[in-house]
Order: structure tokens, then sequence, then C-alpha cells
């Protein structure tokens, strides 16, 4: 290790890496907590989907799907990869839309368009902690699907201090991105 560690006087918590995450995981390390994922260094593990969320999911990836079909587009969906974005954070979102399907390891952040949370108990952390890492990481366009609310909170044109513009569709209505020319889909309602 050639990397100087700071005096201190105090006990500091130490932020995984990237690296360290998939070496921990390669090795074993997460087995038994189910699905987890890195965000700003700290390993957490996530909640069993339940029917509502899969049924919005499949509903969404579905749409996505057509329309990809119907567009001559470079663009892919990806459900649950791994988003690299280094130097901590390796984010499994739920819907991925990205011009590098293929290859070996995480989705690199650089080919990600749009990334979709469903959030069906998680609002808070999607709205607030996600929505923040993936402004900070340039990601153009970011949706969270509500189920509570019935409504989907699209995000666009990432800054510093977070997306600076932002609105709602609800379910049931017309979703156009607005990063994504000609993206433009029907919201099923979904309860």
């Amino acid at each position: 290790m050639t990397e100087q560690v700071p005096l201190t006087t105090s006990p500091l918590p130490y932020k995984l890496t990237v690296e360290d995450f998939f070496r921990l995981d390669d090795a074993g390390a997460f087995e038994g907590y189910g699905k987890t994922e890195l965000i700003r260094g700290e390993v957490y593990y996530m909640n069993a989907q339940h029917r509502p969320h899969a049924r919005a999911k499949a509903a969404l990836y579905d749409a996505i799907r057509d329309w990809i079909g119907a567009h001559n587009t470079e663009l892919a969906l990806l459900s649950e990869a791994t988003v690299a974005m280094a130097p901590n954070s390796a984010p499994e979102p739920d819907l991925i839309l990205t011009t590098e399907p293929d290859g070996e390891g995480p989705v690199p952040i650089h080919s990600v368009r749009l990334l979709v949370e469903i959030a069906d108990t998680t609002q808070k952390n999607d709205l607030r902690v996600k929505a923040e890492l993936y402004a900070e990481h340039g990601v153009p366009e970011y949706w969270v699907v509500d189920l509570k609310a019935q409504r989907v909170h699209r995000m666009w044109l990432p800054g510093a201090e977070g997306y600076t513009r932002n609105d709602e569709a609800e379910f049931g209505g017309r979703l156009v991105a607005a990063t994504i020319d000609g993206l433009s889909i029907e919201l099923p309602p979904l309860r």
C-alpha cells in the first residue's frame, strides 16, 4: 500500500471501493443476505420484491422494450444489473437503458442513459439518496415509480446539487423521456 493514511485521533470509517465490494462478493461475504448493493462505500441488502413491485417492473420493462423494438436505437434495456459508479458505489437499479449491454462485469456508468427504480417501500431512499448519487455520477435521466402515490417522478439535468429538473406523471397516462428522443410510453394503471 503506497497511499498515505492521514493521522487521526479518533476512529474513521473505511468506505469500500467498487473493487473491494466485488472481491468480497466473489468470496461469498454476502451470501445469506440476498441482493446487496454498494452505496457511497457502504453495503446495503435489499428487501424481497413483492408482487406490486414485480408487476410494475414487468409492465415498465415491456413498455420500454416495445418502444426499443419499434425504433432504430442503439439503446438496450437491462433489468437489475449492477452499475459501476467509481470509486464507492455499485447500485442495482430495477431497469437500465444503456448503450453497452454486452460484456463482462457491471454496466459502465458512461453508457447509462436512463435508470429506473420501482419504489413500493423505498420512496425516501430512491427520491433522495439514489437521486443524489445518480445525479452526482451524471446519469442523464432517472425515474422513480412510486407505487404508493401512483405516479412516476421523472428527473433530468444532473448537477452538483442533484437533478435540476423534475416532474411527475400519473399512472394510466403517457410518460415522455426528457433526454431520449422519441421515448414515449403509456403508463399502465398499476395497483
